[in-house]
């Protein structure tokens, strides 16, 4: 049994050092809790440390969503545009350098994933808004092309989480219900069989539906 207020979370990494060095950075938390399951249990964040996003992380990531693990959290040494898109298709709904991950930050992602939230870094999430938008400008609209498959109101929803805004504020600012918005990602993440929030964000930032 898991112990109350605390989030479980199991730690992989492609280098022993990196996995020594953040399993001491959590233990001295007391609202993470490290376990080493070999399979996911509901409201488990797997936490995947890596130097490079390489094939070494691939393997990794492919054996944990084998082993159940949909709320993944990854801190990597060097992160670009493409890596980051790849990433989040294999899980990963929370995403940090190491040069930024301290423990209080480590402890935001992982409770940020275990509540079915993500968070990229401002920047990269910039580029990625920047190169939909221009194409989508450059590309698709002097050709009549639409992307179509979300109604306004889904795009509005997974343009305020891209943003980086929670459930109560998207709320608020769209005048919605909490329970709207949750239902809203609900039926996204259903229709187009994607694994979480974040995941929905890239595959509408690759379809360029916002």
């Amino acid at each position: 049994m898991f112990e109350p207020n605390r989030t479980p979370v199991v730690v992989r990494a492609t280098d022993p050092i990196l996995h020594n060095g953040v399993c001491m950075t959590l233990r001295s938390r007391d609202d993470v809790w490290l376990v080493d399951g070999e399979t996911a249990d509901p409201g488990m964040v797997a936490l995947l440390v890596t130097d490079r996003l390489d094939e070494a992380m691939t393997q990794l990531l492919s054996a944990l969503h084998h082993q159940g693990y949909t709320r993944i959290v990854l801190v990597a040494g060097e992160v670009d545009d493409n890596e980051i898109l790849s990433a989040i298709e294999h899980g990963v709904c929370a995403v940090a350098r190491r040069s930024e991950a301290g423990a209080d930050v480590l402890v935001r992602l992982i409770k940020a994933a275990a509540a079915g939230e993500g968070a990229l870094p401002p920047d990269l999430l910039g580029r990625l808004l920047h190169r939909v938008s221009r194409l989508q400008r450059q590309v698709l609209q002097p050709r009549g092309l639409h992307m179509g498959g979300m109604s306004n109101r889904e795009t509005e929803v997974l343009k305020l989480v891209a943003s980086g805004f929670s459930t109560q504020e998207i709320a608020d600012q769209l005048c919605y219900s909490q329970r709207t918005v949750k239902s809203i990602l609900h039926d996204v993440t259903n229709r187009f069989q994607l694994r979480n929030r974040s995941h929905a964000v890239a595959y509408a930032l690759r379809e360029g539906l916002i």
